[in-house]
Protein backbone atom coordinates (compact mmCIF):
# COMPACT_ATOMS: atom_id res chain seq x y z
CA UNK A 1 0.00 0.00 0.00
CA UNK A 2 1.29 3.59 -0.58
CA UNK A 3 2.41 5.97 2.04
CA UNK A 4 -0.56 8.13 2.30
CA UNK A 5 1.95 10.69 3.42
CA UNK A 6 0.11 10.87 7.07
CA UNK A 7 2.27 9.42 10.15
CA UNK A 8 0.85 6.25 11.46
CA UNK A 9 -1.43 6.89 15.02
CA UNK A 10 0.66 5.59 17.95
CA UNK A 11 -1.39 2.18 18.06
CA UNK A 12 -1.66 1.63 14.27
CA UNK A 13 2.58 2.09 14.83
CA UNK A 14 2.52 -0.03 17.78
CA UNK A 15 0.09 -3.00 16.23
CA UNK A 16 2.28 -3.29 13.14
CA UNK A 17 5.97 -2.92 14.53
CA UNK A 18 4.99 -5.90 16.84
CA UNK A 19 3.92 -7.46 14.03
CA UNK A 20 7.04 -6.88 12.38
CA UNK A 21 9.27 -7.95 14.92
CA UNK A 22 7.83 -10.69 16.57
CA UNK A 23 6.15 -12.60 13.79
CA UNK A 24 8.44 -14.04 11.20
CA UNK A 25 6.49 -14.00 7.60
CA UNK A 26 5.93 -17.48 6.47
CA UNK A 27 6.63 -18.89 3.46
CA UNK A 28 3.61 -19.19 1.87
CA UNK A 29 2.25 -15.63 2.42
CA UNK A 30 3.79 -14.39 -0.74
CA UNK A 31 2.18 -17.00 -3.18
CA UNK A 32 -1.56 -17.25 -1.34
CA UNK A 33 -1.52 -13.05 -1.71
CA UNK A 34 -0.27 -13.61 -5.38
CA UNK A 35 -3.48 -15.87 -5.75
CA UNK A 36 -5.62 -13.37 -4.26
CA UNK A 37 -4.16 -10.51 -5.98
CA UNK A 38 -5.14 -12.36 -9.23
CA UNK A 39 -8.60 -13.38 -8.00
CA UNK A 40 -9.15 -9.63 -7.16
CA UNK A 41 -8.19 -8.39 -10.22
CA UNK A 42 -10.42 -11.11 -11.97
CA UNK A 43 -13.32 -10.22 -10.43
CA UNK A 44 -12.95 -6.12 -10.05
CA UNK A 45 -12.93 -5.95 -13.97
CA UNK A 46 -16.30 -7.27 -13.42
CA UNK A 47 -17.69 -4.87 -11.07
CA UNK A 48 -17.89 -7.59 -8.82
CA UNK A 49 -18.26 -6.93 -4.63
CA UNK A 50 -15.56 -9.28 -3.01
CA UNK A 51 -15.41 -10.34 0.98
CA UNK A 52 -13.19 -11.44 2.79
CA UNK A 53 -13.79 -13.98 5.40
CA UNK A 54 -12.37 -15.43 8.35
CA UNK A 55 -12.80 -18.74 10.03
CA UNK A 56 -11.57 -20.89 12.15
CA UNK A 57 -9.02 -20.82 15.29
CA UNK A 58 -5.44 -19.68 15.53
CA UNK A 59 -2.84 -21.90 16.99
CA UNK A 60 -0.18 -20.55 18.96
CA UNK A 61 3.27 -22.44 19.43
CA UNK A 62 5.02 -23.08 22.54
CA UNK A 63 8.49 -24.23 21.11
CA UNK A 64 10.42 -22.91 17.47
CA UNK A 65 10.19 -26.71 16.82
CA UNK A 66 6.59 -27.01 17.42
CA UNK A 67 5.37 -30.38 19.80
CA UNK A 68 3.08 -27.95 22.10
CA UNK A 69 0.56 -25.23 21.55
CA UNK A 70 -2.36 -23.25 22.39
CA UNK A 71 -5.00 -23.33 19.99
CA UNK A 72 -8.45 -21.42 19.87
CA UNK A 73 -11.28 -24.15 19.31
CA UNK A 74 -13.95 -23.13 16.55
CA UNK A 75 -15.36 -25.27 14.22
CA UNK A 76 -15.44 -22.49 11.68
CA UNK A 77 -19.05 -23.01 11.16
CA UNK A 78 -20.13 -19.28 10.86
CA UNK A 79 -17.59 -18.86 8.46
CA UNK A 80 -18.15 -21.34 6.10
CA UNK A 81 -21.57 -20.67 6.41
CA UNK A 82 -21.76 -17.20 6.10
CA UNK A 83 -19.27 -17.95 3.01
CA UNK A 84 -21.64 -19.57 0.96
CA UNK A 85 -24.77 -17.02 1.83
CA UNK A 86 -22.51 -14.15 0.43
CA UNK A 87 -21.72 -16.37 -2.26
CA UNK A 88 -25.54 -16.62 -3.03
CA UNK A 89 -25.64 -12.62 -2.62
CA UNK A 90 -23.72 -12.09 -5.74
CA UNK A 91 -19.95 -11.71 -3.81
CA UNK A 92 -16.83 -13.18 -4.42
CA UNK A 93 -15.37 -14.62 -1.83
CA UNK A 94 -12.05 -15.13 -0.13
CA UNK A 95 -12.08 -17.93 2.24
CA UNK A 96 -9.02 -17.73 4.94
CA UNK A 97 -9.88 -20.44 7.10
CA UNK A 98 -7.59 -22.21 9.42
CA UNK A 99 -6.73 -25.91 7.85
CA UNK A 100 -9.26 -28.49 8.38
CA UNK A 101 -12.24 -26.00 9.78
CA UNK A 102 -15.47 -26.44 8.19
CA UNK A 103 -15.59 -25.38 4.56
CA UNK A 104 -18.63 -24.38 2.15
CA UNK A 105 -20.83 -26.25 1.06
CA UNK A 106 -18.88 -29.45 2.15
CA UNK A 107 -19.76 -28.68 5.75
CA UNK A 108 -23.25 -29.79 5.57
CA UNK A 109 -22.09 -33.22 5.64
CA UNK A 110 -19.38 -33.04 8.16
CA UNK A 111 -18.91 -36.13 10.21
CA UNK A 112 -20.36 -38.40 7.13
CA UNK A 113 -18.35 -41.53 6.59
CA UNK A 114 -18.39 -40.76 2.97
CA UNK A 115 -17.71 -44.41 2.27
CA UNK A 116 -21.21 -45.18 3.95
CA UNK A 117 -22.72 -42.81 1.61
CA UNK A 118 -21.92 -44.72 -1.26
CA UNK A 119 -22.66 -47.91 -3.29
CA UNK A 120 -20.65 -49.70 -6.05
CA UNK A 121 -23.06 -51.50 -8.56
CA UNK A 122 -21.94 -53.39 -12.18
CA UNK A 123 -24.13 -55.38 -14.62
CA UNK A 124 -22.49 -59.08 -15.30
CA UNK A 125 -19.94 -59.63 -17.28
CA UNK A 126 -19.19 -55.66 -17.90
CA UNK A 127 -15.96 -53.32 -17.09
CA UNK A 128 -18.04 -50.21 -16.34
CA UNK A 129 -18.31 -49.78 -12.30
CA UNK A 130 -21.47 -47.57 -11.37
CA UNK A 131 -21.00 -45.45 -8.07
CA UNK A 132 -24.58 -44.71 -6.57
CA UNK A 133 -25.00 -41.94 -3.86
CA UNK A 134 -27.47 -42.59 -0.54
CA UNK A 135 -28.88 -39.20 -0.80
CA UNK A 136 -30.54 -40.04 2.86
CA UNK A 137 -26.75 -40.26 4.31
CA UNK A 138 -25.97 -36.78 2.50
CA UNK A 139 -29.77 -35.29 1.76
CA UNK A 140 -29.96 -32.30 -0.89
CA UNK A 141 -26.51 -33.55 -2.16
CA UNK A 142 -27.66 -32.71 -5.62
CA UNK A 143 -28.59 -29.13 -4.83
CA UNK A 144 -25.21 -28.42 -2.99
CA UNK A 145 -23.33 -29.73 -5.67
CA UNK A 146 -24.72 -27.81 -8.40
CA UNK A 147 -23.89 -24.85 -6.05
CA UNK A 148 -20.92 -25.80 -5.61
CA UNK A 149 -20.05 -26.44 -9.53
CA UNK A 150 -21.17 -23.35 -10.49
CA UNK A 151 -19.34 -21.25 -7.74
CA UNK A 152 -16.42 -23.47 -8.72
CA UNK A 153 -17.21 -22.69 -12.46
CA UNK A 154 -17.19 -18.67 -11.99
CA UNK A 155 -14.23 -18.82 -9.85
CA UNK A 156 -16.28 -17.51 -7.22
CA UNK A 157 -14.43 -18.71 -4.18
CA UNK A 158 -10.67 -18.99 -3.20
CA UNK A 159 -9.15 -20.92 -0.40
CA UNK A 160 -6.84 -19.91 1.51
CA UNK A 161 -5.46 -21.47 4.42
CA UNK A 162 -3.59 -21.26 8.34
CA UNK A 163 -2.73 -22.84 10.79
CA UNK A 164 -0.88 -20.46 12.85
CA UNK A 165 -1.53 -16.97 14.91
CA UNK A 166 1.47 -15.43 12.60
CA UNK A 167 0.45 -17.42 9.24
CA UNK A 168 -3.23 -15.60 9.96
CA UNK A 169 -2.18 -12.22 10.50
CA UNK A 170 0.92 -11.91 7.78
CA UNK A 171 -2.19 -13.36 5.57
CA UNK A 172 -4.81 -11.19 6.71
CA UNK A 173 -2.41 -8.34 5.58
CA UNK A 174 -1.61 -9.34 2.59
CA UNK A 175 -5.07 -9.52 1.60
CA UNK A 176 -6.21 -6.30 3.12
CA UNK A 177 -3.39 -4.49 0.78
CA UNK A 178 -4.82 -6.31 -2.05
CA UNK A 179 -8.36 -5.35 -1.42
CA UNK A 180 -7.68 -2.08 -0.73
CA UNK A 181 -7.74 -0.86 -4.62
CA UNK A 182 -11.83 -2.12 -4.57
CA UNK A 183 -11.94 0.58 -2.03
CA UNK A 184 -15.69 0.55 -0.71
CA UNK A 185 -16.74 -2.77 -2.86
CA UNK A 186 -14.06 -4.51 -0.66
CA UNK A 187 -15.82 -6.39 2.57
CA UNK A 188 -14.53 -7.82 5.79
CA UNK A 189 -16.47 -9.97 7.58
CA UNK A 190 -13.69 -11.03 10.55
CA UNK A 191 -15.41 -13.89 12.05
CA UNK A 192 -12.31 -16.02 12.71
CA UNK A 193 -11.20 -16.96 16.82
CA UNK A 194 -8.09 -15.07 17.01
CA UNK A 195 -5.78 -15.69 20.02
CA UNK A 196 -5.28 -12.98 22.46
CA UNK A 197 -2.15 -14.30 24.00
CA UNK A 198 1.04 -15.63 22.35
CA UNK A 199 5.10 -16.09 22.55
CA UNK A 200 7.41 -14.03 20.98
CA UNK A 201 9.60 -16.13 18.53
CA UNK A 202 12.63 -14.43 20.43
CA UNK A 203 11.69 -16.11 23.83
CA UNK A 204 10.31 -19.48 22.31
CA UNK A 205 12.47 -22.42 23.23
CA UNK A 206 14.02 -24.03 20.12
CA UNK A 207 12.90 -27.58 20.92
CA UNK A 208 10.01 -29.48 22.74
CA UNK A 209 9.67 -28.53 26.26
CA UNK A 210 11.01 -31.41 29.08
CA UNK A 211 8.56 -32.24 31.67
CA UNK A 212 11.09 -33.60 33.47
CA UNK A 213 11.52 -29.87 34.28
CA UNK A 214 8.51 -29.95 36.28
CA UNK A 215 5.87 -28.38 36.09
CA UNK A 216 5.43 -25.70 33.43
CA UNK A 217 5.11 -21.84 33.68
CA UNK A 218 4.56 -19.98 30.58
CA UNK A 219 4.42 -15.81 30.14
CA UNK A 220 2.68 -14.92 27.38
CA UNK A 221 1.96 -11.34 25.51
CA UNK A 222 -0.93 -9.78 24.70
CA UNK A 223 -1.33 -10.24 20.37
CA UNK A 224 -1.83 -6.51 18.86
CA UNK A 225 -5.41 -5.56 17.76
CA UNK A 226 -4.78 -5.62 13.59
CA UNK A 227 -8.47 -4.01 13.03
CA UNK A 228 -6.94 -0.47 13.78
CA UNK A 229 -4.38 -0.78 11.02
CA UNK A 230 -6.90 -2.55 8.91
CA UNK A 231 -9.25 0.51 9.53
CA UNK A 232 -6.83 2.90 9.22
CA UNK A 233 -3.88 1.39 6.75
CA UNK A 234 -4.67 -1.57 5.09
CA UNK A 235 -7.63 -0.91 3.61
CA UNK A 236 -8.85 2.71 5.11
CA UNK A 237 -12.07 2.59 2.42
CA UNK A 238 -13.36 -0.83 2.85
CA UNK A 239 -16.58 -1.71 5.02
CA UNK A 240 -15.41 -4.02 7.52
CA UNK A 241 -17.49 -6.19 9.93
CA UNK A 242 -15.61 -7.65 13.52
CA UNK A 243 -17.16 -9.89 15.52
CA UNK A 244 -18.19 -9.49 19.69
CA UNK A 245 -18.87 -13.10 21.62
CA UNK A 246 -19.56 -12.59 25.09
CA UNK A 247 -21.65 -15.17 27.80
CA UNK A 248 -23.25 -12.37 29.60
CA UNK A 249 -25.96 -11.09 27.59
CA UNK A 250 -26.03 -7.86 29.60
CA UNK A 251 -22.67 -6.11 28.75
CA UNK A 252 -22.24 -7.72 24.93
CA UNK A 253 -24.05 -4.25 22.97
CA UNK A 254 -21.98 -2.30 25.09
CA UNK A 255 -18.42 -4.21 24.24
CA UNK A 256 -19.77 -4.16 21.01
CA UNK A 257 -20.37 -0.19 21.07
CA UNK A 258 -17.10 -0.31 23.23
CA UNK A 259 -15.00 -2.32 19.43
CA UNK A 260 -16.94 1.10 17.21
CA UNK A 261 -15.70 3.74 19.15
CA UNK A 262 -11.97 2.46 19.55
CA UNK A 263 -11.35 1.11 15.46
CA UNK A 264 -13.67 3.41 14.06
CA UNK A 265 -14.79 0.64 11.51
CA UNK A 266 -18.28 0.09 10.10
CA UNK A 267 -20.53 -3.03 12.38
CA UNK A 268 -19.66 -5.59 14.89
CA UNK A 269 -22.12 -8.73 15.33
CA UNK A 270 -22.69 -8.89 18.94
CA UNK A 271 -23.68 -12.43 20.38
CA UNK A 272 -23.98 -14.27 23.60
CA UNK A 273 -22.44 -17.92 23.51
CA UNK A 274 -25.63 -19.69 24.66
CA UNK A 275 -27.91 -18.69 22.33
CA UNK A 276 -25.65 -17.29 19.03
CA UNK A 277 -27.15 -20.13 16.51
CA UNK A 278 -30.54 -18.29 17.06
CA UNK A 279 -29.80 -14.73 17.73
CA UNK A 280 -27.39 -12.14 17.13
CA UNK A 281 -27.22 -8.53 17.17
CA UNK A 282 -25.84 -6.24 14.37
CA UNK A 283 -24.58 -3.38 15.96
CA UNK A 284 -23.26 0.30 14.09
CA UNK A 285 -22.75 4.21 15.03
CA UNK A 286 -26.51 4.62 14.77
CA UNK A 287 -28.36 1.55 15.35
CA UNK A 288 -28.92 -1.61 16.56
CA UNK A 289 -30.56 -4.71 14.96
CA UNK A 290 -31.36 -8.29 16.50
CA UNK A 291 -31.62 -10.66 14.40
CA UNK A 292 -33.39 -13.55 15.85
CA UNK A 293 -34.88 -16.57 14.28
CA UNK A 294 -38.41 -17.33 14.81
CA UNK A 295 -39.77 -20.98 15.89
CA UNK A 296 -40.80 -21.55 12.85
CA UNK A 297 -37.73 -20.87 10.62
CA UNK A 298 -35.80 -23.20 13.34
CA UNK A 299 -38.59 -26.12 12.09
CA UNK A 300 -37.33 -25.51 8.68
CA UNK A 301 -33.62 -25.58 9.48
CA UNK A 302 -33.52 -21.43 8.60
CA UNK A 303 -29.42 -20.53 9.51
CA UNK A 304 -29.01 -17.38 11.24
CA UNK A 305 -26.12 -16.86 8.97
CA UNK A 306 -28.92 -16.26 5.92
CA UNK A 307 -30.43 -13.27 8.09
CA UNK A 308 -26.88 -11.82 8.91
CA UNK A 309 -25.34 -11.86 5.20
CA UNK A 310 -28.51 -10.16 4.72
CA UNK A 311 -28.46 -7.57 6.98
CA UNK A 312 -25.15 -6.68 5.97
CA UNK A 313 -25.14 -7.16 1.94
CA UNK A 314 -27.85 -3.93 2.73
CA UNK A 315 -25.88 -1.96 4.53
CA UNK A 316 -22.57 -2.60 2.50
CA UNK A 317 -25.23 -1.09 -0.96
CA UNK A 318 -25.62 1.92 1.15
CA UNK A 319 -22.24 2.46 2.60
CA UNK A 320 -20.91 2.22 -1.01
CA UNK A 321 -23.75 4.99 -2.24
CA UNK A 322 -22.80 6.87 0.76
CA UNK A 323 -19.01 6.56 -0.25
CA UNK A 324 -19.95 7.97 -4.08
CA UNK A 325 -22.23 10.77 -2.83
CA UNK A 326 -19.37 11.84 -0.58
CA UNK A 327 -16.17 11.33 -3.37
CA UNK A 328 -19.08 13.48 -5.71
CA UNK A 329 -19.63 16.33 -3.39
Amino acid sequence: MEDSGFPLSPTVAFATNRMATEFAIPSQVESAATKMSEFVQFHSSAGRRVVLVTSGGTKVPLESKTVRFLDNFSSGRRGACSAEYFLASGYAVIFLHRHRSLYPFVRKYAGVNLLDALQTTSEEGSVTVRVEVDQKALPNIIHVLHCYQAVKKDRLLLSVEFNTLSEYLHLLKAAAQTLSPLGSKAMFYLAAAVSDFYIPASEMPEHKIQSSNGPLQITMKMVPKMLSPLVKEWAPQAFVISFKLETDPSIVVDRARKALDTYRHQVVVANVLDTRRGCVVIVTKESQTELVLSDEEILKEVEIEEKIVCNLSAAHSNFIEEQRIMTEQ
